[in-house]
This record gives C-alpha cells, structure tokens and sequence, in this order.
C-alpha cells in the first residue's frame, strides 16, 4: 500500500529553522518524483520543491531564493525538506506528494503531475 507521512512541522519564530521528513512506503524512491508543496490559508497549493531521488536533480521555486533544501535519503525511503530563515509567509500545510515512475529527465513540481499525496503538516512561523 502507497503511503506517504509527513512529519517535522510546528510552531517557529521568524528567521528559524524546521526540518520536514516524508516518508513512503508501498515504492522505491529509485524511479519517481517526490515534490513538497505548501496551501496558506485563503491560497492555493503551489510548488515548493521537488527532486528525483534516483539521481538526485532537483526543482525550485523562484520565490525560495536558497532558503529551502530538498534532499533524499534513499535507503530510508525518505525525502526531508529543511527551511531556513523560514518567514511568517511560510506559514501553511506542507504536503509531500510523489509519482512513483517518472522517466523524464525534468524533475517535475507542478501539482498535476504528482498522484500520491500525504496528509500534510501545519507549519507556522510566528513574527
């Protein structure tokens, strides 16, 4: 059975850090796609970042401006996602989402494209 589990979210000061944990279970990570995307209240959801753990290529938004890092570790079946400097705007659910086979060379982070959703973690960054 896919699954996916985020873990990591929370209460943060401006200018703090949070560490975001999804774990999958049901597939290997070796031939999908694992993205992290954010709804705020009011919003809707939109791309944050996403990798392709088999080789490790990743995709950004332009608003992040290097304050997000999304890595994987393979062996553990799981994508983390650490934020830094995060920002009161930050604040919203963040779910992890995955295509279990993606076979082109883009590392995709359009909502449309992904199949396997998680349930999402609140993440709250106060001012």
């Amino acid at each position: 059975q896919v699954q996916l589990v985020e873990s990591g979210g929370g209460l943060v000061q401006s200018g703090g850090s949070l560490r975001l944990s999804c774990a999958v279970s049901g597939f290997r990570l070796n031939y999908a796609a694992v993205g992290w995307f954010r709804q705020a209240p009011g919003k809707g959801r939109e791309g944050v970042s996403c990798i392709r753990p088999g080789d490790g290529s990743t995709n950004y938004s332009d608003f992040l401006k290097g304050r997000f890092t999304i890595t994987s570790d393979n062996a553990k079946n799981t994508v983390f996602l650490q934020m830094n400097s995060l920002k009161p705007e930050d604040t919203a659910v963040y779910y992890c989402a995955a295509v279990p086979r993606w076979y082109s060379v883009r590392v995709p982070c359009r909502e449309n494209e992904y199949i396997r959703w998680g349930q999402g973690t609140q993440v709250t960054v106060s001012s």
